[in-house]
């Protein structure tokens, strides 16, 4: 255990709000009660743990056994590291993970596949959204915002411990999905209502850009295009749902319907 934030400590921690140091480093910060409760649970590997101590105390010893260090701080301290506006009780640092696409895993189950999606909050929710659901697997695109980014760790609220998120060429992955006649589902206005199809248990479903949808590029590898009617009697201020929330929605629905529900 060490007891001392130095400068360069510091300096590093504030550096990981940058996706490059990010990237550089392997490591990024989780921050608040819960989630990083949730990090040690699971029996991840933590190289810093910067907590007060009534906190770390609230957890047996063997939890602790794959922290790297614990500083001990107050939360003046916490504060000047912290990259919330009210910094929680801790505030932790792992390794970034790496996971290859297992394609096994991807022809056989239900997989989102995400187009430039630049909202850290709509990630993060539709993260969330993919874990409730039981979906796996997230493919993004390069230009997609980052996993790690803060905002997008807070968003996921810790479902990042159940999802694999992957950043890869989508038209690369769209063609290989294409050699083995795999239903893709894109989310597009002019679709047929999602409750009017006969859903697989099995598949993409691909939403776009939160402005611009999905991009011609990648409308081709449709297979069935779904939408989420509007039971509104205008549409005024209300043309198109937020991405993240029709996520919700047609995870629900493939669930409901290819799945059931049992309990």
């Amino acid at each position: 255990m060490s007891f001392m934030l130095s400068k360069n400590k510091i300096k590093f921690i504030k550096s990981l709000d940058n996706k490059k140091s990010r990237d550089e480093s392997g490591q990024f910060i989780i921050e608040g009660n819960k989630i990083v409760s949730e990090f040690i649970n699971a029996g991840w590997n933590i190289n810093l743990l910067v907590a007060q101590p009534r906190w770390t105390e609230t957890f047996p010893e063997r939890a602790l056994q794959n922290i790297e260090e614990i500083i001990d701080v107050e939360n003046n301290e916490l504060r000047k590291i912290s990259l919330l506006k009210t910094p929680h009780n801790v505030l932790a640092i792992v390794n970034k993970p790496e996971f290859l696409i297992n394609w096994n895993e991807i022809l056989n189950n239900l997989t989102l596949v995400l187009e430039t999606i630049q909202d850290p909050g709509n990630l993060g929710t539709i993260i969330r959204t993919a874990a409730w659901f039981g979906i796996n697997n997230i493919i993004c695109s390069p230009d997609s915002v980052d996993v790690f980014n803060q905002k997008v760790i807070q968003a996921s609220m810790g479902a990042i411990l159940r999802v694999k998120v992957h950043y890869t060429n989508l038209i690369d992955f769209m063609n290989r999905i294409s050699e083995n006649n795999f239903p893709v589902y894109g989310a597009s206005l002019d679709g047929m209502p999602i409750y009017n199809y006969d859903l697989s248990a099995n598949g993409i479903i691909l939403l776009g850009n939160e402005s611009s949808g999905i991009s011609p590029s990648l409308k081709k590898y449709i297979t069935q295009k779904i939408k989420i009617p509007c039971f509104s009697d205008t549409t005024e201020g209300i043309d198109s749902l937020n991405v993240s929330m029709a996520a919700a929605i047609i995870c629900s629905e493939f669930r409901r319907k290819t799945r059931g529900y049992s309990k």
